[in-house]
């Protein structure tokens, strides 16, 4: 993979989805090799024209002679636990250009708009030596804003319809973008949205170091994009010029292992043996209503045997 072997770079996705519990080994054999990579995040509802937007992005970087890797996160079904993965078709216009990997991966259950293999998929792009990575979130609600604490610059895309302008405040995504981009321009209540937006931009951003700019774009008739393309190009300087990007990073960086160690304790609960002991009876005292669950969990957590047990899954 590290000589350029774009089949072992995909058999690594396999496999980092498949087994997430090989992840840690090879991200400490990759590491060495990171640290290159400008990760551009982006979100926002569903039906808001993210992967249009995403191709339309492609194109450019790649007209600017950089490399480019796209991972598309798509929601699993709550029920078959499948997913449509279907962005790969949308980017088909990509898929001979050999600068271009586009790789799609499932939510598999986790909440906050990313997949739990996206922190680990971004560093193997970054050590196959991808320029860019953009990462494209599932259409976020009010928590699912996990791609902030991954992109170096942070696009939210939204629509003139469906509430939009309510939806960006109560999520917080103004809180979160770097750039806001009103798709589908050509739609009645564009400028109105853009104008709220604004508003609200000034309102909250004013003492910032960056105030995230609202560019319209209408990625059908492909107008607006190189105006978004060229407001992140002018974020990535503003950044590392202040050094506000290796802050981000550094804070990233803490904020990926402290969420890797709660990962780690989760998974090492869910492989715990209730049967026998005080877990299994404490279990029992819930089941039967005689505890509640949060003293339950005290208790357990309390306990030496529960320790030693949990060291035992995670050595």
């Amino acid at each position: 993979m590290l000589g350029g072997d774009r089949q072992a770079l995909a058999r690594l996705f396999t496999l980092i989805e498949r087994d997430p519990s090989r992840a840690p080994a090879l991200m400490e054999l990759l590491h060495p090799h990171t640290g290159k990579t400008y990760c551009i995040g982006v979100t926002g509802p569903p039906g808001a024209g993210k992967s249009t937007l995403v191709d339309g992005l492609v194109r450019l970087i790649r007209a600017d002679g950089q490399t480019v890797g796209v991972l598309a996160v798509d929601p699993t079904s709550a029920f078959s636990g499948g997913a449509l993965l279907g962005d790969r078709i949308r980017m088909k216009s990509h898929t001979l250009d050999e600068g271009v990997f586009i790789r799609s991966l499932a939510t598999r259950g986790a909440g906050g708009g990313l997949s739990r293999s996206a922190r680990s998929a971004v560093r193997v792009l970054d050590a196959f030596g991808k320029d860019i990575v953009i990462v494209e979130s599932v259409g976020v609600g009010q928590t699912e804003l996990d791609i902030m604490g991954l992109a170096d610059t942070v696009v939210v895309a939204l629509v003139p319809e469906a509430g939009d302008a309510v939806q960006a405040l109560k999520a917080g995504l103004i809180e979160i973008a770097d750039i806001l981009a009103i798709n589908k321009a050509d739609r009645e209540g564009a400028d109105r949205l853009a104008s709220t937006i604004k508003a609200e931009v000034r309102a909250n951003r004013s003492g910032s170091w960056w105030r995230p700019p609202v560019v319209l774009t209408r990625v059908d008739q492909a107008e607006g994009v190189e105006n978004l393309y060229a407001a992140i190009v002018r974020h990535r300087a503003e950044s590392e010029k202040t050094s506000h990007l290796a802050s981000r990073r550094s804070e990233r960086r803490k904020s990926e292992f402290l969420k890797a160690v709660r990962e780690s304790i989760a998974d090492a609960i869910e492989r715990l043996d209730l049967e026998g002991g005080a877990l299994e009876e404490l279990a029992g005292l819930v089941e039967r209503g005689e505890i509640d669950p949060d003293s339950a969990a005290v208790q357990a957590i309390s306990s030496e045997r529960l320790l030693e047990r949990l060291a035992d899954q995670l050595s």
